[in-house]
């Protein structure tokens, strides 16, 4: 089967949790977790769970396996606490968790944000994807240009694809 023909058997609707990683964001100010939510929304699919928590590993942990425990739920969208000062561990976290690691989207993401954004700060970036409990997990900065990049570019052309593989 071709790359279209798994693309256009992917499924129509799925369910998304949205998870802001913010020491200092709430509802009003949470631009980020708003765009994700927007791009959800706009392909067609469902924001099933939406929680802004602390950057800090236990808070991270239980939100994700909160996520992945509902059946409603196919993939797991965070943003947030991916850079390199102390406070920043959700790269760790997610890691930690994963099955299986989809190494290219941190790396295509990483060279898209060198080529088309940030320049060589793109090696600050750890973006990082993969696979828990058959759900899809997707980790990027909390900007909202990474935000953008990432869904536009990366996650919205291929969650339909990567939850149909999962589902298999």
């Amino acid at each position: 089967m071709s790359v279209s023909e798994h693309k256009n058997a992917a499924p129509v609707s799925i369910g998304c949790m949205i998870i802001t990683v913010s020491d200092t964001r709430d509802e009003t100010t949470d631009k980020s977790g708003q765009l994700i939510r927007t791009y959800v929304q706009d392909a067609g699919y469902t924001v099933q769970q939406y929680v802004i928590v602390k950057d800090e590993e236990g808070p991270i942990a239980k939100a994700i396996e909160k996520g992945v425990e509902d059946s409603t739920v196919q993939a797991v969208l965070l943003n947030g606490g991916t850079g390199i000062a102390k406070r920043d561990v959700t790269y760790e976290v997610v890691e930690s968790l994963l099955d299986k690691e989809l190494p290219g989207f941190g790396e295509i993401f990483r060279m898209l944000s060198y080529t088309e954004d940030i320049g060589s700060a793109a090696i600050l970036s750890r973006a990082i994807a993969g696979v828990y409990k058959e759900r899809a997990i997707f980790s990027m900065p909390g900007s909202s240009g990474a935000v953008r990049l990432a869904m536009s570019k990366l996650i919205i052309p291929e969650i339909g694809h990567i939850v149909r593989e999962l589902n298999k």
